[in-house]
């Protein structure tokens, strides 16, 4: 009798394999990063001028509205502009809560956090903002979270004793900003200020770390009313978190930028067109991402850019899951995702099929940096080192 975690390994294999097999149907070539012998290296000095951005998806995309053919239409710059500049992991298993604030967190902590998806808590342990503001000796300005959910809110600063309170990171909440303005004019504010589309979220106390628009306003040397203007032409939290974005790129140029997108959450709504039109935009947010870095001298030829979703979703095949709407199942549709990492030194148009798991980012950032990861329980991506 096959288990539950002997099923979740060969069902993710598969789906390993079946995305290389899309990916080829596409046109593309890879090399077999797989097929190469990686040798493990030291912990590396601290890497002076390197940055990193990293990009998570709030909700993943099943490969039935990417990889495949019937979706690969809807992320034409993924597979046309990316995916040939990168490494490419076929199989990243979460094996935690499948909770986009819980996941995030364990995304950026490298461990499995276990508190209540919506809970205003912060992470138990670690953050990597946390390691290399400690690490490396950097203030706040130069390690940011851009987060449309209200509910990331602690996401920049652990509970952990010997990090935690002082090395946090510099957390913008769009929606936040938003509230705190004169929106009367911005048409379709109800939809940008939705927190979330599967249950409301508890909102938390304000805290030191997290920015106000006066004090971004400040920082950025931006119009509150440039702002506001601005925010009228969105259609959605993830836009107005690239245009905070590239502003905090081009004022302080911080050597690490962690930028959430929500709107694939959309799909837990039931509307499958809204569910496909976020993953055109976020497709098109991504490849705007890696512009800005190859456009901006701060970034372009020292920049590593991640990218991957916290986790998937159910698959049609589940009686007890909602298919594209929902990841309740905890199948292994919904916990196998992939992940992307293109930058100076990482091998262009590689594929790795191994099976990693998301909690390896974390110590696979730090040693980019050149910061330790003492408490992070991931492995090092080899492969992008």
């Amino acid at each position: 009798m096959q288990t539950r975690s002997s099923h979740l390994a060969s069902t993710s294999q598969l789906r390993s394999k079946t995305r290389r097999e899309f990916l080829r149907a596409a046109g593309m070539t890879f090399a077999a990063s797989r097929m190469l012998a990686v040798t493990p290296t030291p912990v590396a000095r601290q890497m002076r001028g390197k940055k990193t951005v990293v990009v998570t998806f709030g909700g993943g995309a099943r490969d039935e509205e990417t990889f495949a053919p019937e979706g690969q239409r809807y992320i034409p710059h993924l597979l046309g502009e990316l995916i040939p500049q990168a490494t490419f992991f076929t199989q990243v298993v979460n094996r935690g809560i499948l909770g986009h604030y819980v996941a995030t967190a364990s995304l950026a902590s490298g461990c499995y956090e276990t508190f209540n998806n919506f809970a205003p808590v912060s992470p138990q342990n670690p953050t990597f903002f946390e390691y290399v503001r400690r690490g490396l000796r950097r203030d706040a300005r130069d390690v940011w979270v851009i987060a449309p959910s209200n509910g990331f809110q602690g996401i920049g600063e652990s509970t952990h004793g010997s990090y935690g309170s002082g090395f946090g990171a510099t957390v913008v909440l769009p929606k936040r900003l938003l509230e705190g303005t004169n929106t009367s004019q911005i048409p379709h504010l109800e939809g940008l200020l939705r927190d979330s589309y599967e249950s409301p979220l508890s909102l938390p106390e304000a805290r030191a770390s997290e920015v106000s628009l006066h004090e971004l306003s400040r920082l950025l040397q931006l119009s509150v009313s440039d702002f506001q203007s601005h925010a009228r032409s969105l259609r959605s939290p993830d836009e107005l978190s690239l245009y905070i974005a590239k502003h905090v790129m081009e004022t302080l140029a911080p050597s690490v930028l962690w930028i959430t997108l929500h709107d694939i959450d959309v799909a837990h709504s039931g509307a499958f067109s809204l569910y496909t039109e976020a993953i055109v935009r976020s497709d098109g947010i991504c490849a705007e991402i890696w512009r800005t870095i190859q456009s901006n001298p701060e970034y372009k030829g020292k920049t590593s850019l991640f990218i991957l979703p916290d986790f998937g979703r159910d698959g049609d095949n589940e009686p007890s899951g909602n298919g594209f709407q929902h990841h309740r199942t905890g199948d292994a549709l919904s916990r196998t995702t992939w992940l992307l990492a293109l930058g100076p030194g990482i091998r262009e148009n590689a594929v790795v099929d191994r099976p990693v798991e998301s909690i390896d980012l974390v110590p696979t950032l730090g040693r980019l940096l050149g910061c330790d990861t003492p408490l992070a329980q991931g492995h090092l991506l080899h492969e992008v080192l």
